[in-house]
């Protein structure tokens, strides 16, 4: 006997991320043994028989069902993982939250600002803690990162480059997937992937004050899809096409409360950057920037006590004696994964709710980002400078 307390999962949608969590979740035990809990997948539904088929067979759930009710309702479910398309979170969160389930979710947590706000309102009242998917906060270098900003090491922070560049739209025979449609994903690449940088900019440097936001949308239609399909698959030429309602493109100048200057960019549809969610920090003694493309470096330029730089940055590899990275593997430039994040993630969150204590990122920074969101639509509307106001609701 161990002493430890069980905790029951339930996750909601086995697409790509459902499944990375599903594996992370079983990995826990085996990665991390000073752990305070036993997680134990406890059932999944998915509306793809397949799928269903695949969380029994090959993801050891006892049982899998088509209907997402039947894990909110389940008396063994302890935490509910949302992990549906976009516009279906704030009715799967809002009702494992009313169940009493603790609950993560995928960001975003609500499609839109409004969604996002009434989810962290029910789930406040709700009383039951929150996680949401900002993963990149736990990349051991990003961990790093914040350490140095925190100890001073690279003084006053002055300004502050965030992006997220990525290909995935970037074919116009893509698919015209729920990704690119605003009634079922919301908005387009300021909710998908924007919302990661500006998260990473909240971790690192603080709150953002005022925004000056553009965006465009460069494919306009997209092939329809004869049957199910993702954003990762491909039409023919000759195909009926529909119009895509979201935005591929958002980007904004900001000014921080701390008074540092700030650029975001975010695109689906650029061309070269696979994946390029990307910082750079520039303080008064030196400056930081990491790379998603390359997570297991990072690259540091620090001057000496008396303000003196050397020329160039030093590239640091990651390795055991940065936070995490050593539940994976030893040494130093020895690589971890992506879903090694999400292991992270899926371990801290549960932690936090073996304890007892708020999980962060939680609800209260999925408000952080709409409420920067919410300004920066309205200043893309009305082409002006404008003032980030929390949105979340008394």
């Amino acid at each position: 006997m161990t002493g430890r307390r069980e905790l029951g999962v339930g996750v909601i949608g086995l697409g790509w991320m459902g499944q990375a969590h599903s594996r992370s979740v079983a990995r826990i035990p085996s990665l991390f043994p000073e752990r305070e809990y036993d997680p134990r997948l406890v059932v999944c539904a998915d509306n793809v028989e397949q799928r269903r088929v695949e969380a029994v067979e090959g993801f050891g759930f006892p049982t899998a069902t088509v209907d997402w009710a039947e894990v909110v309702g389940h008396p063994e479910v302890d935490v509910v993982f949302v992990t549906a398309p976009n516009m279906l979170h704030e009715e799967l969160a809002t009702a494992a939250a009313q169940a009493g389930k603790h609950v993560f979710c995928e960001k975003p947590v609500g499609g839109t600002p409004d969604q996002t706000v009434r989810v962290e309102r029910a789930a406040r009242d709700a009383g039951v803690i929150t996680g949401v998917g900002y993963n990149y906060r736990w990349a051991p270098l990003v961990q790093h990162a914040k350490a140095l900003v925190d100890s001073g090491r690279l003084g006053e922070i002055t300004n502050y480059r965030g992006r997220f560049f990525s290909m995935y739209g970037s074919d116009p025979l893509g698919l015209l997937s729920w990704r690119f449609l605003v009634d079922q994903a919301g908005y387009g690449a300021s909710t998908d992937i924007l919302s990661h940088a500006v998260d990473l900019a909240h971790m690192l440097v603080g709150p953002i004050s005022s925004v000056m936001g553009t965006m465009e949308t460069f494919i306009a239609e997209r092939p329809l899809p004869s049957a199910e399909g993702t954003h990762y698959d491909r039409g023919h030429p000759d195909d009926p096409k529909g119009a895509v309602t979201n935005e591929d493109y958002a980007a904004a100048m900001v000014v921080f409360e701390n008074g540092a200057r700030g650029t975001f960019e975010s695109s689906r549809a650029i061309i070269g950057p696979e994946s390029q969610m990307a910082f750079d920090i520039y303080g008064t003694k030196g400056a930081l920037r990491w790379n998603l493309e390359t997570m297991n470096e990072i690259d540091v330029f620090l001057s000496d006590d008396e303000g003196r730089a050397p020329r160039g940055y030093t590239k640091v590899h990651a390795g055991d004696r940065y936070p995490y990275h050593g539940h994976f593997v030893p040494g130093d430039a020895n690589s971890i994964s992506f879903e090694d994040l999400k292991v992270i993630e899926d371990y801290e969150f549960l932690t936090a709710v073996a304890r007892g204590e708020q999980h962060e990122p939680g609800f209260a920074q999925a408000i952080d980002y709409v409420s920067f969101q919410a300004a920066w639509l309205r200043s893309c509307e009305q082409g002006a400078w404008t003032d980030v106001t929390s949105i979340r609701a008394d």
